[in-house]
């Protein structure tokens, strides 16, 4: 009987050893083979026990090992299909869980299949919409069984995640409340006393160009915000003379993006901080802050500065490229642009019998500048300008800004009797419906790029160029990553988040195999962190699921394909001037302000050798 005993209690130990935890595991559901991933599992943690996770490779110790975590990475499975993991402690099974790994290369196909079916059929909402479809079904195994499975996770995990997230939700949002408030100072011929008021100095296609490049530079502090507002209001004076709605979504484009890139004070920043720094945090090597690091990385972002400058160049010299040539003098001929549904749409048309001040729209727009600046500064913390700017909430400073705006715009028209109320709530609902479509878009895009966080494309593409880049080149790598994975992607914040801790890691390695950091390679880490921004901006301005690139269409009322064929040109040879011109040299030790002065020179050249005139008077 005491046997008994001993066995009953001997067992009962062994069972709440095993078994006494409640262990939960958190892992990507997709894993690519031959790809290192990570795999946390959450429970109650033995500093006196040992344990091991068993794949079909080998046995893992644990990277971290905390009392409720147990944190295992570089796990790479090299098998197509299911694989088993055990996890074991002291040598006893206590978790077991599946994995399935798919080919690297699958996960680069989501993206190649939007761009191709939206150059195809010139329809972007089907084309992305099939992209997701397709990355659903490979996160989900890629077997026919599960086609079905990838049509209901299109919807109920990847669009719905997308809907949720607060960001995305706050930046719908804001582009909703900011097309009401447009909707309101169209109505109440707020933006019509503005186009009056511009049109006396503004009053051929040069200057009215040149205006709308320096009111592009002007909203630097966010390139949503410059996006729309400025996409917005310009619509009624490029009508009035003949500028097309191609060049105007070229012109608010590409200052957007560029301008908050390489200011300093901007919505960007904080951002930007934040990522530098959660990289850096375990490179003990790296001395100066991420502060300094992001300030002292935008002399080396070429493309914006270049792009901006390109911009100046085409409206002062008014010479075109490609398809926007046709564009233009089609624009000059017509005098008024049909290439819109939305152009002649009664919800942004003002109501007879009012008088146009340009009050009405001056007052809401600066409201909605101001109240951002105080919004973001107000939201922050810290003595300096870097720890207020990390520190804020941008994303509520947008919203809240275009409240007021639209609130402003309202009580301004019900106040002077220019509209009642139903009115001006009408007004409002027609800004709105006019967003709805572009917003659709940017979801699906949204969600495309969650899909390809999901499917480990950057992890697959950064995998790919081996741990043996030579270190005046891998400026020029990352550039090309960057502008690879926005391409596919369409959001170039996303992969900032996504590649700015790997590329980080990866050049301070690369530079300690060269004899390690020093004054004389210190620009590589700077060029570095430049080129995955720049190189995410750069594709965005080529892409066509790219969020920045169809809120500019939305906001300029342009056909989004049109924009994207239109713009190709100007984004092609400032980006490759800016990498072959800038990037390379400065990997080489040239400095930066020299290959940006030669970039300038060049640029000039080119649009007065091989610019064409759009003025269709000249022969």
């Amino acid at each position: 009987m005491k046997i008994i005993y001993q066995i009953l209690i001997l067992s009962f130990l062994i069972f709440k050893n095993i078994y006494g935890n409640v262990v939960s595991e958190s892992s990507p559901k997709v894993a690519l083979k031959g790809i290192d991933f990570t795999i946390t599992f959450n429970g109650k943690f033995s500093d006196d026990d040992v344990y091991k996770l068993e794949t079909d490779a080998k046995s893992l110790s644990p990277s971290k090992k905390t009392e409720d975590k147990l944190i295992f990475n570089n796990i790479a499975l090299n098998q197509i299909g299911q694989s088993t993991l055990i996890l074991e402690k002291n040598k006893l099974e206590i978790y077991k869980l599946k994995k399935l790994a798919i080919y690297p290369w699958v996960s680069t196909l989501p993206p190649i299949i939007a761009i191709i079916l939206a150059f195809l059929t010139r329809s972007i909402v089907p084309s992305i919409f099939i992209a997701i479809w397709f990355g659903s079904w490979a996160v989900n195994g890629m077997t026919f069984n599960v086609v079905f499975t990838g049509l209901l996770d299109t919807f109920n995990v990847f669009i719905l995640n997308t809907i949720l997230d607060r960001d995305h939700a706050i930046i719908a949002l804001f582009s909703l409340m900011l097309g009401g408030m447009v909707g309101i100072i169209y109505r109440n011929g707020g933006m019509h006393g503005i186009i009056q008021l511009l049109i006396k100095k503004a009053n051929t296609p040069k200057k009215a160009q040149i205006s709308i490049w320096f009111f592009g530079l002007i909203i630097f502090f966010d390139d949503y915000s410059n996006t729309l507002i400025v996409g917005n209001t310009s619509r009624l004076l490029c009508d009035r003379l003949g500028i097309s709605r191609e060049k105007l979504a070229y012109l608010v484009d590409s200052t957007s993006a560029p301008v908050a890139t390489i200011a300093v004070i901007t919505t960007w920043i904080g951002f930007q901080i934040s990522i530098i720094s959660d990289s850096i945090e375990n490179i003990s090597g790296i001395t100066e802050s991420a502060y300094l690091l992001f300030i002292n990385s935008i002399a080396y972002s070429f493309y914006p500065f270049l792009a901006l400058f390109l911009v100046g160049l085409v409206v002062f010299t008014g010479k075109d490229f490609g398809p926007m040539v046709n564009a233009e003098k089609k624009a000059r001929k017509n005098k008024q642009i049909k290439n819109t549904k939305h152009n002649n749409s009664e919800e942004l048309m003002v109501k007879e019998n009012i008088p146009y001040k340009a009050i009405n729209a001056i007052l809401p727009i600066s409201i909605l500048i101001v109240s951002m600046f105080y919004f973001i500064f107000t939201s922050g913390q810290g003595d300096t300008i870097k720890d207020i700017l990390g520190s804020s909430d941008t994303f509520s400073a947008l919203m809240h800004s275009t409240l007021l705006s639209a609130f402003s715009a309202a009580v301004l028209s019900i106040g002077q009797r220019l509209l009642t109320i139903d009115e001006t709530f009408e007004a409002w609902y027609g800004g709105v419906k006019f967003m709805m479509m572009g917003l659709l878009v940017l979801v699906l895009a949204w969600a495309l790029a969650d899909i390809s966080k999901e499917l480990h494309t950057a992890d697959y593409i950064v995998s790919i160029l081996g741990d043996k880049i030579p270190i005046q080149i891998l400026p020029m790598v990352v550039f090309i990553i960057a502008a690879i994975t926005a391409f596919g992607s369409g959001s170039s914040w996303g992969v900032m988040a996504i590649l700015m801790p790997l590329v980080i890691p990866l050049c301070w390695a690369v530079m300690e195999n060269y004899g390690g950091p020093n004054p004389e390679n210190i620009h590589i880490l700077y060029s570095t962190i430049a080129c995955v921004l720049t190189g995410a901006v750069w594709a965005d301005h080529c892409s066509p699921i790219s969020d920045t690139t169809i809120l500019t269409s939305m906001a300029s009322g342009c056909d989004l394909m049109n924009h994207v064929k239109t713009q190709m040109p100007y984004a092609l040879i400032a980006g490759f001037i800016g990498l072959f011109l800038g990037t390379i040299p400065a990997g080489f030790g040239v400095p930066w302000w020299i290959l940006l002065g030669l970039g300038f020179i060049l640029l000039f050249i080119i649009v007065n050798k091989y610019g064409i005139s759009t003025d269709i008077n000249d022969k």
